[in-house]
């Protein structure tokens, strides 16, 4: 019997696929798989070096999968950070990544962080999508009740 095997392809939706390109090429690191201009739209996809079977594409919110009402309230989304996080990234060294895309000008939204899954951090790009990069830990992750109320407090000041 027949069965999916993987995830292919994740839509990220972004404002302008060329800063994007900046951004997840030019600052992220992220390699071009496919830019096609196919006439009503442009279907570009990106993946990193170490994974280009596993591919975000850069689209931008519009014709022909939305109508252009559904895409001016999904733009608006995007730039309030509303629609969860676009990625999450793993790394084997959390703070050296850090140090890298920093000097590269990438703007974080939390520094470095040790959780009880690994070490990460949080940015946006340049249209609001949240993107975590992680440095997992091996093994089971515990949850304390100390972490589940720092999360909550954060949470809180995050709405505020």
């Amino acid at each position: 019997m027949a069965s999916t095997t993987d995830i292919a392809i994740t839509s990220v939706m972004v404002l302008d696929q060329d800063e994007a390109l900046d951004f997840y090429v030019g600052k992220l690191g992220f390699q071009v798989t496919n830019d096609v201009d196919m006439g009503f739209m442009r279907w570009l996809t990106v993946a990193l070096p170490g994974d280009p079977q596993r591919q975000l594409l850069l689209e931008v919110p519009g014709p022909p999968s939305l109508s252009e009402q559904t895409a001016a309230q999904v733009r608006d989304l995007v730039t309030k950070g509303a629609l969860g996080a676009a990625c999450i990234l793993n790394t084997d060294d959390c703070r050296a990544t850090y140090d890298k895309l920093r000097a590269r000008g990438v703007e974080f939204t939390q520094d470095v962080v040790e959780q009880p899954y690994g070490i990460d951090c949080a940015l946006r790009d340049p249209f609001g999508n949240h993107i975590r990069i992680t440095q997992p830990l091996g093994g089971e992750v515990r949850v304390t009740d100390q972490d589940r109320e720092r999360w909550t407090c954060e949470a809180e000041d995050e709405r505020v």
